[in-house]
């Protein structure tokens, strides 16, 4: 009887206990825990969105023919694409954004673009190298 209604003051008091120290830890923290998540689920979809344009912007098909015509294996290419870092994957995705509004917009001849689609190829392969 006596440790029966021992676990249940036990129970009682830590329902009473952990979500107070929950709101004083959060209120304590110098950056509250709400922004520390929210800046979390921003880069991972940062990084989504760079991972995206880049496989979009490999998968294209003047893309895949540039590629072939160095013998780089586009789909080796895009699979490397998730090993590399935020920081990497920022910068390639702008470049290859500007290629793309270049391209589009006359600036970029197909030499030109060929030549940009191989550099950007050839940076994936050797930040993957260097990760390792």
């Amino acid at each position: 009887m006596f440790i029966a209604r021992s676990r249940q003051f036990t129970t009682l008091v830590l329902a009473v206990i952990f979500p107070v120290m929950s709101a004083i830890a959060e209120e304590s923290h110098v950056v509250p825990l709400s922004e520390l998540h929210r800046e979390a689920a921003a880069a991972t979809q940062s990084r989504q969105a760079n991972l995206a344009e880049l496989e979009h912007f490999f998968s294209s098909d003047s893309a895949q023919q540039a590629l072939r015509t160095v013998k780089i294996d586009g789909d080796q290419v895009k699979s490397a694409l998730p090993l590399l870092g935020d920081e990497e994957l920022a910068r390639l995705a702008v470049r290859a954004g500007q290629a793309q509004a270049d391209f589009a917009a006359g600036a970029l001849t197909n030499q030109q673009i060929t030549y940009i689609l191989i550099a950007l190829a050839t940076a994936v392969i050797i930040l993957v190298i260097v990760a390792r």
